[in-house]
């Protein structure tokens, strides 16, 4: 599944890419930093907590999307964390 920007429940997040970034963000989460306000990066992560837990429908995603925007700690920065915490607090 390939969660869409109109499947999200926020709508507040930012579209702008620099130049150098790949709005399609590929690999497996990592060290980089996570921004929950970016909306290609809360796309990635979205489609690969929903990969992780074999799950498919867009109430899966707005649920991590929800995790992330209202449980997420101020501190959980790198895409590795977030995604470890969206999967420890499913």
């Amino acid at each position: 599944m390939s969660f869409k920007k109109s499947d999200l429940n926020y709508s507040d997040y930012s579209w702008i890419t620099l130049s150098g970034d790949d709005p399609k963000i590929s690999g497996k989460p990592d060290s980089t930093l996570f921004s929950r306000h970016e909306g290609y990066e809360m796309l990635y992560m979205i489609d690969k907590v929903l990969e992780h837990r074999n799950l498919t429908s867009v109430a899966s995603g707005q649920k991590v999307e929800s995790i992330i925007r209202t449980e997420l700690p101020s501190t959980t920065r790198s895409q590795e964390n977030v995604f470890n915490f969206v999967n420890k607090n499913w």
